[in-house]
């Protein structure tokens, strides 16, 4: 298994459940977390996957918070649309989701080894082998690139595979350092989303009262590491925000104790290799979503899923990994250009605003009225799989 996040982890003990002894091999040393972002969420289908895995999303999920229901907020402020998230959505973040996931896998009983950075896979018709930066080698019956939008798996199985571009966005995110008051506070369970006069901000209550909140500011060109210190990366954000009547994104990004960030918002066109005999993807390696799907973990526990199965119900493992793509590849697409869909905002001036802030109501009552038109993704289920 390369790559020990959301996907490897669940796909390892997918395997376990096919009978096969995984091993996790992460290109990060112990305690350094791969998983990039501030939180994320985990739709009612991948709670389901994570049932299907034998796992108990009340116990994976635990320091997450339900956000069923998301607001869609216009230039001025005023909510232009509510839509339903799923009934049990929940939101949690990355690094804690990443954490139990891990702690599952320890509990399978699934080694995971560390500072293992893949460089190359070959496969042959009597196995596979994996080779590593520090010059080990590995063979296998079956190697699974869980290895994320820049799949050096993907990169084995065809070197002229679809690579990443630049979507001119940058991400960011944080979390206010205790309770906000009342007026920057919204209703417990629903996710605020609002189009600013510069950029996409969204905001959402914890529990404990605190407000967890992510940004898409604009930059023509993707960001360097070492671009900006915390400070200057809080200050530019405030900066950006300040005077936005659409949100209070100024003010709760200066009572923010912790703000990560910048990444690049990067996509990915469909991967036309999933697989041969021996190696397969999983999660972004196979398919990298758009944030605005809120689909990218719960996808990936459902790549996991359909992966057991089918390496269960396969004597040959070349066509169980056929049998999966079979599966996964219409419904990944189909979710990822529905999710590309809601990423077409962009406006341009304030007569674009006034327009689109006057049309998206109209848009929402005509999708809605035959029902929740994302029914389709939240209700899809998996059977549960058989213990080894």
């Amino acid at each position: 298994m390369i790559g020990g996040g959301i996907a490897g982890t669940a796909a390892a003990i997918a395997l376990c459940h096919a009978g096969f002894d995984p091993v996790i091999y992460e290109r990060h040393e112990r305690g350094v977390a791969d998983e990039r972002g501030a939180f994320l969420t985990v739709a009612e289908n991948g709670l389901a996957a994570l049932r299907s895995l034998g796992l108990t999303p009340e116990k994976v999920l635990a320091r997450g918070f339900a956000t069923p229901a998301m607001a869609l907020r216009g230039a001025s402020g005023r909510v232009l649309a509510e839509l339903s998230l799923g009934r049990d959505t929940l939101t949690i973040r990355r690094a804690d989701l990443y954490a139990a996931m891990r702690a599952e896998a320890e509990a399978w009983g699934i080694p995971v080894v560390h500072g293992a950075a893949l460089t190359r896979a070959v496969s042959g018709p009597d196995g596979v082998e994996a080779a590593f930066a520090d010059g080990g080698r590995v063979r296998a019956e079956l190697l699974v690139g869980a290895d994320g939008l820049r799949s050096r798996t993907r990169q084995s199985l065809n070197a002229a595979a679809t690579a990443p571009h630049y979507l001119g966005l940058l991400n960011a995110g944080g979390f206010t350092a205790g309770p906000v008051e009342p007026r920057l506070a919204p209703p417990p369970g629903v996710m605020q989303m609002s189009f600013g006069r510069r950029a996409f901000f969204g905001w959402a209550t914890a529990p404990d009262g605190s407000v967890w909140w992510f940004a898409n500011p604009p930059s023509k060109r993707p960001v360097e590491s070492g671009s900006f210190t915390p400070e200057a990366w809080k200050a530019h954000l405030i900066e950006l925000f300040e005077g936005d009547p659409s949100s209070p994104a100024a003010e709760l990004i200066r009572l923010s104790g912790e703000v990560v960030g910048p990444w690049n918002t990067e996509d990915m066109g469909p991967v036309r290799v999933w697989h041969d005999d021996r190696i397969v993807l999983v999660g972004d390696a196979a398919h990298a979503l758009a944030p605005t799907s809120g689909q990218g973990a719960s996808q990936a526990l459902e790549d996991a899923v359909v992966l057991g199965h089918s390496l269960r119900g396969h004597a040959s493992i070349g066509d169980a990994l056929a049998a999966y793509e079979k599966v996964r590849r219409p419904r990944v697409e189909k979710v990822g250009a529905h999710g590309r869909r809601g990423n077409s905002n962009k406006v341009k001036g304030p007569v674009g605003a006034v327009i689109r802030d006057a049309m998206l109501p109209v848009i929402f009552r005509l999708l809605t009225r035959n029902g929740d038109p994302q029914a389709w993704i939240f209700e899809y289920r998996l059977p549960p799989l058989p213990a080894a």
